[in-house]
């Protein structure tokens, strides 16, 4: 995992008191509630940039790409 670093959050007194009786490791839930957080946000911005690609290469007809592989080939 790396470096470690400390991040320190407020909860109410109440949650804090259930989570001792539950027995529940704090840390790991928080911490594997942030890895779920941050894929949904790196899969929102790689959906937001396939949308910007996607709108380009709708534009490129299948003709055009052909003739670029044709140039390809002959220029090697």
């Amino acid at each position: 995992m790396g470096r470690l670093v400390t991040l320190s959050v407020k909860i109410p007194r109440e949650l804090k008191e259930k989570i001792e009786r539950l027995g529940l490791r704090p840390a790991e839930i928080v911490r594997e509630a942030l890895e779920e957080a941050v894929r949904e946000a790196e899969l929102e911005e790689l959906e937001k940039k396939l949308d910007k690609i996607s709108d380009v290469l709708a534009k490129i007809t299948p003709e055009r790409i052909a003739k670029n592989i044709r140039e390809y080939r002959e220029g090697r």
